[in-house]
């Protein structure tokens, strides 16, 4: 009876729009090379840590405004605006042509994270109050993030195709344009049924901001969930890029490029896009069937156990940051994590938030995320110039180690 019901929710219509939004919001052709993209550009390393907190800032300033636009204005017309923000990032993108150019970009990307943090779960999640399937989230969550991993794993290889295709490599953000104006128009095709919004309208935007923070400084519980999930999202963030510089260094003096019939910086690209692609592949089967791990001990004890597993992997990524395989290994290990982890965390989490304030509340975890990208990230940039990477990961090591007892949550 169960697994016929888990049948019939993935056969639902509009279960698949929501995978199939996923899958396009993913096709981001630039990923794999973003940063190599940014350094041939001629910024450095720390350049490139600020753009990232740059990105962050923007999203931490307006995750409340978009939160309140989606609960009191609609989710889909907040979802439109993240496309359009978009949209205009890649545009910038494609013009970028030193830090500035860059920033803009970057400052575009920003609201297009900050408008759809939490707004699309929040449809699902409404979707699934309609239909009785609430007891499913995290079994459909997994699932509708597991189409946008296979959508980057897509992406991945298309990026090969189109980089050593295209006449110069800022053609690929026009290339990306594509899939974001064919998800923007699914999101219009959306019933309006599921896009609830609160009916306090008389509500002001203060007052709004102030129940927000209240719910969750008066709910100890939650507060400790949003800041360990940020801090451990925030991490990952700070560092999942640098595979880029790292693969860079070690292999463009590798006569393991040799094995190529392209040149060193086209074989080097290859590699990336093959990397992302299998990082992935592997990150999609995780989230899938990240739902059947609470089988054995429950989402609280996995929470703790998966945090704890993301310092263990920095720790043997800094000892083995020279070695190629061993990178590809620890990076694609990060991104099975955080991404067994999501769903868990959301299941958890909606268990202890109003709800109808949704979307409010999972901007606010994304906030986290960005508070401590912020400050993580230039840090890292500055002792990667410096120092060395491999003392960017001992640092990072630590600092999740010592907050841990802050940030751990009674089952």
């Amino acid at each position: 009876m169960i697994n016929d019901l888990k049948k019939t929710i993935l056969q639902d219509p509009l279960i698949k729009k929501f995978s199939l939004y996923g899958f396009l919001k993913n096709l981001k052709f630039f990923e794999p090379f973003l940063l190599i993209f940014l350094l041939n550009k001629g910024l450095t390393l720390l350049e490139i840590g600020f753009l990232i907190s740059i990105r962050e800032v923007v999203l931490n300033v307006f995750e409340i405004p978009s939160g309140f636009i989606a609960d009191y204005i609609g989710k889909k017309v907040e979802l439109c605006l993240c496309f359009t923000f978009y949209i205009i990032s890649f545009i910038f993108f494609f013009f970028t042509t030193n830090f500035l150019i860059a920033a803009l970009a970057m400052f575009f990307f920003g609201l297009g994270e900050a408008f759809r943090t939490g707004s699309h779960k929040a449809l699902i999640y409404s979707y699934l109050d309609q239909k009785e399937w609430t007891d499913y989230k995290t079994f459909v969550y997994g699932h509708t993030r597991s189409a946008s991993l296979i959508g980057s794993s897509f992406s991945s290889i298309l990026g090969i195709l189109f980089i050593l295709s295209v006449p110069d490599s800022n053609y690929i953000f026009l290339l990306s344009i594509i899939p974001y104006l064919v998800d923007f128009l699914l999101i219009l095709s959306y019933p309006n049924s599921i896009d609830s919004k609160n009916q306090k309208r008389e509500i002001s935007f203060v007052s709004f901001v102030k129940a927000s923070i209240k719910n969750i400084y008066s709910n100890k519980k939650l507060n400790k969930l949003i800041i360990s999930n940020g801090l451990f999202e925030g991490v990952i963030s700070s560092i999942k890029d640098y595979i880029q510089p790292i693969l860079q260094s070690l292999l463009l003096t590798s006569v393991a490029l040799s094995v190529f019939n392209f040149s060193k910086d086209d074989s080097l690209k290859i590699i990336l896009g093959l990397t992302y692609c299998a990082i992935y592949i592997i990150s999609s089967i995780g989230s899938k069937n990240s739902y059947r791990l609470i089988k054995f001990g429950g989402c609280d004890k996995f929470l703790k156990l998966l945090y704890l597993s993301l310092p263990l992997l920095i720790f043997i990524l800094a000892f083995t940051i020279e070695i190629p395989f061993f990178v590809i290994l620890i990076f694609i290990l990060l991104y099975l994590l955080i991404n067994i982890r999501k769903p868990i965390f959301i299941d958890v989490i909606d268990s202890h938030m109003n709800k109808n304030e949704r979307t409010t509340v999972l901007s606010l975890t994304s906030q986290f995320k960005s508070i401590f990208t912020i400050i993580l990230a230039p840090v890292i940039g500055f002792i990667a110039d410096k120092f060395g990477l491999n003392y960017s990961m001992f640092f990072l090591a630590l600092v999740l180690l010592i907050s841990f007892p802050l940030v751990s949550t009674k089952a």
